[in-house]
């Protein structure tokens, strides 16, 4: 039998299916369509995305097929254009424009490396679960069917999602009223690479005219987005997503757009293809009912302002991926799974409040926070499966933070410094220590003792400041040249526990905390 059956292979779904398969888990994914969509609908890759693609080790190939989002140019009717760049170089990566056809590629490539590739054509028909696992019935395209069974169903099957509607899981929220037309045109202007442009005229109590423009990576190309006129938009059809069935705009509609808005007048030319769109701001009741989970679009739609959609559903995945395979492989404990909604459905609701709000404020307001739309700032802490054995701190993250990366990182024998992010990589937590000079053989003892005891996959490291400092068997001394951990850390707590996905699961001030063995004994049960 096949552990996990992934419905869906939009970048969630294959996100999921990859990350499975990188942690050990058999898996199949299925999607109804015959072949990817052709729509750019997602662009925008947020700088913590690119993080999670860099432990998965594809963060080249995107960054290679993208091009950097450098900034936004604001032209608001009857005031002079503003260029706001965006300085996001605190960080490892930037934010960055790729179109969702090329994601779609690169993960199936990805996920092809594997063995595994998208069993197009097929889609979820229903399915019946026990306490012993799920059986599915799948419908193919060409009338064939198939009845399988799965220890777990994972729904990343989009807005109108087939999973959720089986399980019978209440989608709550409301759609926008207007609707929407998208394009990928050629622009001649003299905007520089990498900037977004956004053309408005406010409107009292309703929606602003608009046309926003986000580069794509071919030279002078962008997709753009605007409000249907009345005379275009139709009646009928879903509530959310590309309108397939109504007639796509055509090159003047999108150029009377732009005329409206633009002072410049800006020729667009070569429309590659268009659609209507529509908006709904929805929030999934639950993420997981027994065996069945929703991640992505199946679980939160919203506007798509500031990009966070599928960054969101990407990390969804992310967050399930290596709790899924630690309790299909034994060592961890059911009762984890519970962590998934715990953790993911506040960040789906924030997402839903903050894109609505955002939406309803129609660039009236200033965005306060650089980093608002990077995603680097979401934490767990506070969370069941989260524990913080340290006490305050002045300074250095919390438990259920993103582990911050740090450079410098020296290894004997290695000619060459190392980031903290390259040492972290892999699909086992690592424990990441403050060393003192005398305290490596104390360590080694422990790792024995820990390794003996805990059926949770565990790499210890240990970062020293002296030089001199001698390896021991079980851990990976790095020597912090350039301060860099200890700065970013704090001095406080000595111990991290850092997960699979990069969140500290647990914090102390000594790996001899009590508390590090009793978290270890909760995840594996």
């Amino acid at each position: 039998m096949v552990d996990v059956l992934v419905v869906g292979a939009g970048p969630v779904g294959l996100t999921m299916a990859a990350e499975l398969a990188r942690h050990g888990v058999r898996c199949r994914i299925v999607d109804r369509l015959e072949k990817p969509s052709p729509y750019c609908r997602a662009i925008g890759v947020t700088p913590r995305t690119l993080e999670v693609w860099d432990d998965m080790g594809i963060a080249r190939e995107m960054i290679d097929a993208g091009l950097w989002i450098e900034g936004l140019r604001s032209i608001i009717h009857g005031h002079p254009p503003n260029d706001a760049h965006q300085d996001l170089s605190d960080l490892p990566y930037s934010q960055l424009g790729l179109p969702q056809y090329e994601t779609e590629r690169l993960l199936a490539r990805h996920l092809g490396r594997f063995g595994i590739t998208v069993e197009r054509g097929t889609g979820l028909h229903s399915l019946q679960q026990d306490e012993k696992g799920i059986s599915a019935r799948l419908e193919r395209l060409d009338g064939g069917t198939e009845n399988a069974t799965f220890r777990y169903v994972i729904g990343c099957d989009g807005a109108h999602s087939t999973v959720r509607h089986a399980l019978g899981i209440a989608f709550e929220g409301e759609a926008m009223p207007m609707t929407f037309m998208l394009g990928d045109v050629h622009v001649a202007w003299d905007l520089p690479r990498g900037m977004a442009l956004r053309a408005l005229r406010l409107v009292d109590n309703a929606a602003p005219d608009m046309f926003v423009a986000i580069p794509l990576p071919e030279p002078g190309r962008y997709r753009v987005s605007m409000i249907a006129p009345s005379e275009l938009a139709q009646s009928g059809g879903s509530d959310h997503g590309i309108q397939s069935e109504a007639r796509g705009p055509g090159l003047g509609d999108i150029q009377a757009v732009a005329d409206s808005l633009i002072p410049d007048k800006p020729r667009l030319s070569d429309l590659r293809w268009s659609s209507m769109f529509r908006i709904s701001m929805r929030l999934a009741a639950q993420y997981r009912r027994g065996r069945a989970f929703l991640a992505g679009d199946a679980a939160h739609i919203h506007p798509p302002t500031g990009g966070q959609g599928m960054n969101t559903g990407i990390q969804d995945a992310y967050n399930l991926a290596w709790k899924l395979a630690l309790v299909l492989g034994g060592a961890a404990s059911e009762k984890l799974l519970d962590s998934y909604e715990a953790e993911r459905r506040p960040v789906g609701a924030d997402v839903v409040a903050r894109t609505r709000a955002a939406n309803e404020s129609h660039g009236r307001d200033a965005k306060p926070d650089r980093l608002a739309d990077t995603q680097v700032r979401i934490s767990y802490n506070g969370t069941a499966w989260i524990q913080d054995d340290a006490g305050p701190v002045d300074a250095g993250p919390v438990a259920g933070d993103r582990a911050p990366d740090s450079t410098g990182l020296r290894r004997q024998g290695v000619g060459f410094p190392v980031r903290l992010f390259d040492v972290l990589r892999g699909t086992e937590h690592v424990l990441l220590v403050h060393l003192g000079r005398e305290e490596a053989p104390d360590l080694a003892a422990f790792t024995r003792k820990i390794s003996s005891r805990s059926r949770i996959p565990l790499r210890i490291v240990g970062i020293v400041q002296e030089e001199g400092v001698n390896e021991q068997a079980g851990i990976a001394l790095y020597r912090d040249v350039e301060n860099s951990v200890a700065h970013t850390y704090g001095s406080v707590a000595a111990a991290f526990l850092i997960r699979p996905d990069g969140y500290i699961g647990w914090r102390g001030k000594s790996y001899r905390d009590a508390g590090l063995v009793t978290y270890l004994d909760r995840i594996s049960g």
